[in-house]
């Protein structure tokens, strides 16, 4: 079906604003139901013309938006304040125009998923399917220490003004290490209002709740296809937000997780890895199928797939599931142990199932730095933040503790969520604690999976924070997100812990004072303990295979 384009129509808001638009039509006369994919990032991106072209010769309007205050689109760019009413606004508008037949579908990745989930809570009556990729959480599940991670600023620098902004003109890594955060974008040459209002809550206030949507699916009934990838750094979100929508009695909910970064399904290699032709999709087809359903009432085969849709790492295979997390799944304790030297791996400490009273000391210590803190692997811009590296050479380091498996004698698949629940205490008022689940080669490539952290003062919650006793025992949970992998046999499950993962988070100074806003550091000694009274472990989703 051949297309024709109009440019830069212009959508009105309930306040007036008006919206810059390019709508993408077919040919071939009659009505179609629309696509609306609203933008920050420039609706005239290539992108989003290859969308645009696909899914109009497919028989649908698309109708590609640049938000609030972005591009050619009045009124002023505030991230995520205005476009759950704005997407509303889009919508319905979309819906009453003359060639759409009122069925109005949303897609898109990253802030582009968000705001699809902004809108769902207006509950525009047109809006009959949605497709967010790459989803940000609400505030603080990715970022857990109460401000946002490092690597926001160089979004905010990218995303400032109407047009993007080339942040390679700026040198990140040393915008990373200014103290006090707050200031962290005078470096860049320029003042960020956005950046200091942000630092200036950094606990789960109403400024927060605002835009959060993640506990509120009880507010929202449309079918989602979930999208996203294991090294996502922002992967967390997407499996959170299908399993709550599930939980909370919604049908037609959908989760594709592949083995990709927040770049989606654009090559099969990540890092050092390959993992086969397999792990490419066609994209287009594979959500033309969920909107023919839903949209038009047409099954192309989408109602016989199962609603989880899952690429194991390791095997490198896709595989459907009836639920996520997988129904069969066998919670396993894995156990820290040492003789009181786990630090780096060329310690003593162990991981296993075995009772960790067996355990030949009771704790490790090690001193954290935040002057030398523990580097995450990263590029320094804001496109993705980590992926499958090796952190063998990381862990050569005497303030990173290292538990390593026996060498497997099977393969072991581990698909699920990943928590630790550690006992720790420090003699800083305030500290962090990081945990790292990787995969030991026999060639001591030592691959990260997935990680996570928590900051003592947020261990109840950052709504609730709490400064830390020096010298108390707490109980903490780490949350290390998600992954799905099979551990060859011949290798080895590994767990880093630390207190540090710089610059994918801000460094903890240690001192309990205001977050964002210090400057004065304190070195901090801390101890992970291991022993019947306080048993550390970390806890897989053991697949039975």
């Amino acid at each position: 079906m051949s297309y024709r384009v109009k440019r830069d129509i212009k959508i009105p808001l309930r306040d007036e604003v008006l919206l810059s638009a390019d709508h993408y039509q077919p040919e071939e006369q009659g009505v179609y139901p629309a696509i609306v994919v609203r933008t920050p990032y420039g609706k005239t991106r290539e992108q989003q013309h290859l969308q645009g072209e696909y899914f109009t010769e497919h028989g649908y309007h698309v109708i590609n938006v640049d938000v609030r205050g972005r591009g050619d689109s009045e009124g002023e760019f505030v991230p995520y304040r205005n476009d759950g009413v704005d997407g509303y606004d889009v919508i319905e508008w979309v819906a009453n125009q003359t060639w759409c037949d009122g069925n109005v579908g949303t897609l898109g990745g990253s802030y582009l998923g968000r705001i699809q989930w902004l809108t769902a809570l207006e509950q525009p009556p047109s809006l009959k399917a949605m497709v967010p990729l790459v989803t940000p959480s609400d505030p603080f599940v990715e970022w857990p220490t109460g401000l946002p991670n490092p690597m926001h600023i160089c979004w905010l620098y990218m995303t400032r003004g109407r047009v993007m902004q080339n942040i390679n003109l700026v040198d990140w890594q040393k915008v990373y290490w200014t103290l006090p955060y707050v200031d962290m974008d005078l470096p860049t040459g320029w003042y960020s209002e956005q950046w200091r209002e942000e630092i200036e809550h950094p606990y789960f206030d109403d400024y927060w709740k605002h835009i959060a949507y993640q506990h509120r699916f009880d507010e929202i009934d449309v079918p989602v296809l979930n999208i996203s990838g294991w090294y996502d750094d922002e992967q967390i979100g997407t499996p959170l937000n299908y399993q709550g929508m599930v939980e909370a009695g919604k049908s037609d909910q959908h989760l594709l997780m592949g083995p990709w970064p927040h770049q989606l399904n654009k090559s099969t290699k990540l890092g050092d890895l390959d993992f086969g032709e397999e792990s490419l999709i066609n994209m287009n087809d594979y959500q033309r199928s969920f909107f023919d359903y839903y949209l038009k009432g047409i099954d192309q085969g989408f109602t016989k797939k199962e609603p989880v849709e899952i690429f194991v790492m390791g095997e490198n295979k896709w595989r459907q599931e009836k639920k996520w997390p997988l129904p069969n799944t066998k919670w396993t304790k894995f156990y820290l142990h040492s003789g009181g030297k786990a630090n780096s791996r060329f310690g003593d400490g162990v991981l296993s199932t075995s009772d960790p009273a067996k355990s030949v000391a009771d704790y490790d210590q090690y001193v954290y730095d935040p002057a030398n803190p523990v580097p995450f692997i990263t590029e320094m811009v804001s496109h993705q933040i980590g992926g499958p590296d090796d952190y063998s050479s990381i862990e050569r380091r005497d303030d990173v503790l290292v538990y390593t498996s026996d060498v497997l004698e099977d393969d072991l698949e581990v698909t699920g969520p990943v928590k630790a629940n550690l006992f720790v205490s420090t003699d800083a008022k305030d500290t962090d604690f990081t945990v790292k689940l990787l995969d030991v080669r026999k060639s001591g490539f030592a691959q990260r999976l997935t990680d996570g952290l928590v900051r003592g003062r947020f261990r109840n919650g950052t709504d609730k924070p709490e400064l830390m006793t020096p010298g108390e025992v707490y109980e903490v949970e780490v949350d290390c997100w998600n992954t799905s992998h099979i551990f060859k046999k011949g290798h080895q499950i590994r767990i880093e812990i630390a207190s540090s993962a710089f610059p994918k988070y801000d460094r903890n100074l240690n001192t309990g004072d205001e977050l964002g806003k210090a400057t004065e550091m304190k070195v901090a000694n801390q101890t992970v303990y291991h022993s019947e009274q306080y048993p550390s472990s970390v806890v897989l989703p053991i697949i039975k295979r």
